[in-house]
């Protein structure tokens, strides 16, 4: 990019996450150039799944308390999403969400296809998501799910019909962004008639 230069990163934060202060030298259309100023927000990549059973027509879903969320709107803090989590730097998308799946939901798939890739939030978030579907059936239940205590995880795994699911969406009980377009990707391909 040639109206792009100067790039500083100042470290603000290397906690649980890295934030930091990205200033940089920006040229618009009129020629101009000036210091600009971002912050940025890097927790890694994530994935994202939504299984679903085409015989029974359900999905499964999670319930899990969410920080952010509270702090933004307290009645909204437990969140109904899709099975999800960050990659593993040694793993591939895939892999990483089929170990998640049997962490937090219990089911034991044996590939996932991923349908779309998207930035949640690109003017803070560094995050990539990589999202999947795969079909789950009740031999591939293996545990109960609910995540992993050493992660300091406590998951609601739900099993729903896909029409209750859709109406959540529609009266905002679902309001994860993931999960939206998860549902809508189903939605718009007839995964479950």
């Amino acid at each position: 990019m040639d109206n792009l230069r100067n790039i500083e990163h100042i470290n603000l934060s290397d906690a649980w996450a890295k934030l930091d202060r990205i200033d940089y030298d920006f040229q618009f259309k009129n020629g101009e150039w000036k210091r600009l100023s971002r912050e940025t927000y890097n927790r890694g990549d994530g994935t994202a799944i939504l299984l679903y059973n085409p015989v029974r027509g359900t999905v499964i879903l999670t319930r899990q308390f969410r920080m952010p969320i509270y702090e933004n709107h307290k009645e909204e803090g437990m969140s109904i999403e899709a099975c999800a989590g960050a990659i593993d730097k040694s793993k591939s998308p895939e892999e990483t969400i089929i170990s998640e799946v049997e962490e937090e939901v219990g089911y034991k798939i044996p590939f996932a296809k991923q349908v779309l890739t998207a930035y949640s939030s690109p003017g803070a978030l560094t995050e990539k998501m990589f999202l999947f579907v795969a079909e789950y059936h009740d031999d591939m239940k293996i545990s109960e799910g609910g995540g992993l205590e050493t992660e300091n995880e406590e998951i609601e795994v739900l099993e729903l019909p896909f029409s209750e699911v859709v109406k959540m969406v529609k009266n905002e009980e679902i309001i994860d962004a993931k999960t939206i377009m998860l549902i809508q990707y189903a939605q718009i391909n007839n995964l479950l008639d």
